[in-house]
């Protein structure tokens, strides 16, 4: 009989937390309908662990560690997904002429010069530079670093005053 009021008494505390989750999940995400889910996840998650709860602990603490391992585990997954890999060959310059061969030459030099100079940049303006460059928004950038918005945007723009400077000799 202990164990049903424990289980009540549980289901009751998630309940009461849950707008408390919510605001906490928009904050991870920025998204509505992505905090909706984590939300979901979250609460089923913690349904699912009940046994693995200590009573007369931070019982908060404990579906908030949950809703951020979630999330953290999820982005990992995202992140893991996206990458791809092209292994066909590139048969684009199958009919180039000999001048285009060259300028390819060329071009694939700078290139190295650029990814050697932008990775002696320091880790900390390289990162983000980096990621605004493959297409994440400021404020993607900054909830994914856990850096203010200002800080980012600063950021990424003395990289690429910095840029400027080492690779002014670039055509």
């Amino acid at each position: 009989m202990e164990n049903i009021v424990d289980t009540a008494k549980f289901r009751r505390e998630l309940l009461e937390i849950q707008s408390e989750l919510q605001r906490f999940a928009y904050k991870l995400t920025a998204d509505k309908e992505e905090a909706n889910d984590l939300l979901q996840e979250t609460s089923l998650k913690a349904l699912g662990n009940m046994d693995k709860y200590t009573p007369g602990t931070n019982f908060k603490g404990w579906v908030y560690t949950i809703m951020r391992n979630i999330f953290i585990n999820n982005y990992r997954k995202e992140t893991r997904d996206q990458i791809f890999v092209d292994t066909t060959d590139n048969y684009f310059h199958i009919n180039s002429s000999q001048e285009c061969d060259s300028y390819i030459t060329d071009n694939g030099y700078d290139t190295k010069e650029i990814y050697r100079v932008v990775h002696s940049l320091p880790r900390d303006y390289r990162i983000p530079f980096l990621m605004h460059i493959s297409g994440f928004k400021y404020r993607e950038i900054a909830d994914r670093l856990g850096l203010p918005l200002g800080t980012v945007k600063s950021r990424i723009f003395f990289t690429r005053q910095q840029l400027q400077g080492l690779l002014k000799d670039y055509k």
